[in-house]
């Protein structure tokens, strides 16, 4: 299996913190944000990951991570021209995963517990999405199950069918990159990631790992500050 790390993006929501670097490259506890990926996907094993950024900021990237010697892995990297969504981040991986399943993390989100449970539940076929339960599951998008097998996700429902939020991490089979070429834009002219879940969905493709520990994304000032307290401990 191979990882894939999307830290693309404008950083807007982070903005004057991000007027001179990716958000990614911003500190959550005593390490860069990306480095908290990074680890998690070395910690099961993973030796070949492949970073995805912007062009503004892929120089700082690079000079920050290098070969991936220091990490025990091997860094391949990826620009992504403009803000165009996260399945098209994805599908620039095309290349990097060849006929391997992949481990997909949004850059921003910090979790505590291993990655290992999940790796062990996932055969390399099909799709995969870690789930979370939280208290405010009307603030995400929400899981709907059958056992593992994943129903529905529904973004932001008033009526949530569970408490189960979508966290950003990805598992996905070869089968990911002929569906994201097959993939019409959003209404906010992007290549969704809900529409890559839904795909497997509808093919009875998509199972659940729930993670335990605690999780939250660092991509606001209040959800940023959070990180930083809960990797502070």
């Amino acid at each position: 299996m191979k990882g894939i790390i999307l830290a693309g993006g404008t950083g807007s929501r982070l903005y004057p913190l991000t007027k001179v670097t990716n958000k990614h490259l911003l500190p959550i506890g005593d390490k860069p944000m990306i480095y908290h990926p990074i680890e998690k996907l070395t910690q099961v094993g993973i030796e070949e990951i492949l970073i995805v950024t912007g062009t503004e900021h892929m120089g700082d990237v690079v000079n920050l991570l290098g070969s991936g010697k220091d990490f025990g892995c091997r860094f391949t990297y990826k620009v992504q021209d403009e803000a165009g969504g996260i399945a098209q981040a994805l599908g620039l991986a095309e290349n990097f995963a060849g006929d391997e399943p992949v481990v997909v993390i949004l850059g921003d989100n910090i979790f505590e517990s291993s990655l290992q449970k999940a790796v062990d539940n996932y055969d390399g076929t099909g799709a995969q999405i870690l789930i979370k339960e939280v208290p405010d599951p009307k603030r995400y998008g929400v899981a709907e199950l059958d056992g593992e097998e994943v129903l529905s996700i529904e973004e932001k429902p008033e009526v949530p069918k569970s408490n189960y939020a979508v966290t950003g991490v990805y598992f996905y089979d070869s089968k990911v990159f002929d569906c994201i070429q097959n993939l019409e834009p959003s209404g906010r002219g992007e290549l969704e990631i809900t529409d890559v879940n839904n795909f497997y969905i509808q093919k009875g493709e998509m199972k659940s790992s729930v993670m335990e520990g605690w999780w939250t994304d660092a991509g606001t000032p209040e959800s940023y500050r959070i990180a930083n307290e809960l990797v502070r401990g």
